[in-house]
C-alpha cells in the first residue's frame, strides 16, 4: 500500500510504503517491483482540478515504467445529470460540473493510454460508497456512525428516490476481479451493486441492524448552500446534489454476467458495516 505517511492500519503482511503521489519520480520509486497498480487515491475534495489529473499522469508514468496493469477506481460523476435515466457505460461522458468534468478527462485520457499501448488499464466504477473505512460519504459516518450513537442522522436530498449504493468490499473485489481478467482492459466497468434502494429504505435498515428507532431528516439544496459557507465538503458537494434530486441508479449488468458475481446483498452488507463501526467506536473510546 502506497500513501503520503507511509503508515497505515493492514494485515500484517502488507508493506506501507510512503510516497506522494503529485511527485512522479517518488510514485515510480514506489511502484517498483509491482505487477498491478491500483490507483484510488483521491485529492482533497475542493482541490480536484488542480491536482487530480497530476497525481493521476504520475501514477499512468510509474505504471508504465515498471511494465504493471493498472487499475483505476472511479465513480460516475463524468456522465452528468441524466435526469433520471439508468446510468450504464455506454452512456456520453456529458458531465457539466467541475468534477465531473475533471473526472471524464481523466478516463478519457487514461483509456487513450491504454489504446496507444503506452500501458494496460482497466477501470471500476461504483456509487456512492457505503462500508468499512468509508467515513465521507452520503452513507458514510455521519450515517453509520451517527446511528450507532442514537444522534439524528441527516440525509440528502429527496429520500424517496431510487439510488444506487456501493458496498466497499464489493468494490475492492470488483477491482482484483478486473485486473486478474484480460478481458476487462481498455474498457470500463460499473461495478456490481446491489437495490437500488431509497435512502429513507437504507437508513431504517441500518437503524433496524442497530435495533434503535429510525431518526433521520433530509438536507435539500439550499441548506447545503448555506453549509457550505462554512463547511468545504459542503460547498463542494452542492453541484453533485442531482444525484439527490431524481432517481440514481447505475446499473452493473455489464460486470455481473462477464464476470459472473453480484454485490453482497444488502443486508449483509449493513450487518458487517455495522459491525465493523462497531469496534471502531469501542476503539476509539478505549
Amino acid at each position: 500500500m502506497v500513501n503520503r505517511t507511509g503508515k497505515a492500519e493492514v494485515p500484517q503482511e502488507v508493506e506501507v510504503v510512503q510516497a506522494d503521489v503529485l511527485n512522479g519520480i517518488n510514485v515510480t520509486e514506489s511502484v517498483s517491483g509491482a505487477s498491478v497498480i491500483y490507483q484510488c487515491v483521491n485529492p482533497p475534495y475542493d482541490k480536484w482540478p488542480e491536482q487530480f489529473p497530476t497525481m493521476q499522469t504520475n501514477i499512468l508514468n510509474a505504471a508504465a515504467s515498471v511494465k504493471a496493469k493498472l487499475v483505476i477506481g472511479e465513480n460516475v460523476y463524468m456522465y452528468g445529470d441524466t435526469n433520471g435515466k439508468i446510468i450504464t457505460e455506454d452512456l456520453p461522458y456529458a458531465a457539466s460540473t467541475r468534477k465531473g468534468k475533471v473526472r471524464a478527462q481523466m478516463a478519457l485520457d487514461a483509456l487513450q493510454s491504454h489504446r496507444d499501448g503506452k500501458v494496460r488499464v482497466t477501470i471500476g466504477r461504483g456509487s456512492d460508497f457505503f462500508g468499512p473505512y468509508v467515513f465521507g460519504s452520503a452513507m458514510g459516518d455521519r450515517q453509520f456512525g451517527f446511528a450507532l450513537k442514537g444522534k439524528k442522522v441527516s440525509l440528502t436530498g429527496n429520500i424517496d428516490l431510487p439510488h444506487s449504493f456501493t458496498y466497499i468490499n464489493d468494490f475492492g473485489k470488483a477491482l482484483v476481479t478486473l485486473a486478474e481478467n484480460e478481458r476487462s482492459f481498455g474498457e470500463a466497468w460499473h461495478v456490481p451493486n446491489a437495490g437500488p434502494f431509497t435512502q429513507r429504505e437504507f437508513i431504517i435498515k441500518v437503524f433496524n441492524e442497530l435495533e434503535k428507532e429510525p431518526s433521520y431528516s433530509s438536507m435539500g439544496k439550499l441548506m447545503m448552500q448555506i453549509g457550505g459557507l462554512f463547511i468545504m465538503e459542503a460547498r463542494e458537494s452542492v453541484e453533485m446534489m442531482y444525484e439527490f434530486e431524481k432517481p440514481f441508479i447505475v446499473d452493473s449488468t455489464k460486470f455481473e454476467k462477464s464476470f459472473g458475481w453480484k454485490a453482497t446483498g444488502i443486508t449483509e452488507a449493513i450487518r458487517e458495516t455495522v459491525l465493523w463501526y462497531r469496534q471502531y467506536d469501542k476503539n476509539n473510546q478505549d
